[in-house]
């Protein structure tokens, strides 16, 4: 899942639908992230996506990710 295209749409992919639509989804809130994580996540590359971010945050590297909203480049 740490794959270059999926850091790139946690930093760009807005929330599609919900209390937090619009927003990218690497600025999600982390309990929102465990509600999802509790109640289950949406069916394919969204919710695949959300169970990323929250992985991340629990570790604490959500911050990596951040820099790539502003078009910084990933590189491996």
């Amino acid at each position: 899942m740490l794959e270059k295209e999926n850091m790139l749409k946690l930093a760009r992919m807005k929330m599609p639908f919900g209390k937090y639509a619009g927003r990218v989804l690497i600025d999600l809130p982390e309990e929102y992230l465990l509600w999802f994580d509790k109640q289950g996540f949406p069916k394919g590359e969204l919710g695949q996506l959300l169970a990323l971010c929250l992985a991340l945050k629990i570790e604490g590297l959500d911050e990596v990710v951040k820099p790539l909203k502003d078009g910084h480049t990933y590189r491996q």
